[in-house]
């Protein structure tokens, strides 16, 4: 049966007899293929960089927009995600999520054997690894039902914060992977990668994409046997309440400053570094350092999963949002982004990490408040928790996009940084005027 006859995690007797056991084998399930939706979601960031070394014949701009693509269209799918537990249950819903990344991943890992595969067939593959982004927002409505409202902070801080490894790993693992033949010769041959003029290299670039084929297929059917879902049942028409409520657009506000700029630098991160620092003698290679980013971000984010349970959201919401308009400002005054030396790379490196921790901060900080913001209505929660995420998960599209659109216009992408500031300002503000000062409408 996949529908629980009975949920009541706040009634302290049922979450120790039967609650408890239920809702921690649901969390470690889910979270492992959340972590693998993120990595097919960034595996295309992950994989362009190389295209052009390979013989692909696409420009700059061309690959920041196959970088973008994906956060399109997880964003879109979010929107779909956000009502899709109540009506359909988490097992089915995730389970069959997990099984359909399948196809853009074999996708991919036949398009890159191919100098020759056209540019728009990227785009549709670009697109369709977007569904790896959309799960996030069955995902977080899902784990919020499942807990009491005493460990949400913690249980939704360690799903979000494990899943969003799922970015760092991607951009550890491809130069691992492809440079030598994982899968052995029944998926390809190798391609000839000109590291520099005169000297090349084998690498098997599909390795990047096909290796989570079978990790898919695995845990896809897990999911549709183990798990379980909470009878709380909602139509679509009864979910658009979320919408009349002004909380729910000043949490989308909140939620694009600190998991739209994760999701969004995560995918432009190994770009910026190419198009920034790449003209230098001795340039550094982005996918060397492109993962630390994400890699501090998702940690922070587990570990201010716990903190926020003791301090509130608010305060670290807040803070998280002055240290990232402090790193910004940095970065664009410094000149950290038109540099005029290799010596600038370990500050702009450094200030990048600042905002990944801070953004990491935000994220724990925000997951922890809005279930607090919606406590009349858990079902509420759990959609706002939901659609917060669809939103912010267009920030690879937009960061990934306008910060080419800087680069192009200016030279540099310090007009990116600066609108980023104002942005975060404005944010923060609602913030602290809404949730955390003396008085405030709805503390958290």
């Amino acid at each position: 049966m996949s529908w629980l006859p009975r949920w009541e995690p706040e009634n302290e007797q049922f979450w120790r007899e039967t609650g408890s056991r239920i809702a921690w084998r649901t969390l470690i399930l889910t979270t492992i293929t959340l972590i693998l939706s993120f990595m097919t979601w960034f595996v295309m960031s992950a994989a362009v960089i190389r295209l052009p070394k390979i013989g692909f014949r696409f420009s700059s701009s061309e690959l920041f927009w196959l970088a973008a693509m994906p956060g399109l269209a997880g964003g879109t799918l979010r929107i779909l995600h956000t009502f899709l537990i109540p009506i359909f249950g988490t097992r089915l819903v995730v389970g069959v999520a997990t099984l359909l990344k399948i196809i853009p991943c074999v996708g991919l890992g036949l398009a890159v054997m191919s100098p020759g595969t056209p540019y728009w067939l990227f785009i549709v593959l670009a697109l369709g690894l977007g569904m790896g982004g959309g799960d996030f927002s069955s995902y977080m409505p899902s784990t919020s039902l499942f807990f009491p409202k005493r460990l949400q902070g913690a249980a939704l801080g360690i799903q979000a914060g494990m899943g969003n490894f799922g970015v760092s790993l991607t951009q550890l693992v491809t130069p691992w992977i492809i440079g030598f033949a994982a899968l052995g010769t029944v998926v390809g041959a190798p391609q000839t990668l000109t590291v520099k003029p005169g000297v090349t290299k084998a690498i098997w670039l599909q390795n990047a994409a096909f290796w989570y084929v079978p990790l898919l297929l695995v845990f896809g059917i897990l999911c549709l046997i183990l798990l379980k879902s909470v009878p709380v049942k909602a139509s679509f028409k009864d979910q658009l309440d979320i919408f009349r409520n002004k909380h729910t657009w000043f949490c989308t506000i909140t939620y694009v400053m600190t998991f739209g700029s994760f999701s969004g630098f995560a995918a432009a991160f190994p770009l910026m570094i190419k198009e920034t620092y790449g003209g230098f003698p001795g340039a550094p290679d982005p996918l060397k350092y492109a993962f630390y980013g994400p890699l501090i971000g998702s940690a922070t984010r587990v570990i201010f999963g716990f903190v926020s349970d003791k301090t509130g959201g608010g305060i670290l919401t807040n803070i998280a949002g002055v240290a990232m308009i402090a790193c910004c400002l940095v970065l664009g005054l410094g000149g950290y982004l038109a540099p005029t030396s290799l010596d600038q790379f370990p500050m702009f490196v450094a200030l990048m990490l600042g905002i990944f921790f801070f953004a990491g901060v935000g994220n724990a900080a925000t997951f922890r408040q809005y279930p607090i913001i919606f406590s009349h209505s858990p079902r509420q929660g759990a959609q706002v928790l939901g659609w917060t995420g669809a939103v912010a998960a267009y920030g690879p599209f937009i960061f990934a996009t306008q910060i080419d659109r800087s680069i192009i216009k200016t030279g540099s992408a310090a007009t990116f940084f600066y609108a980023a500031a104002g942005f975060y300002l404005f944010a923060t503000a609602i913030n602290w005027w809404y949730y955390t000062r003396k008085g405030c409408e709805r503390p958290s």
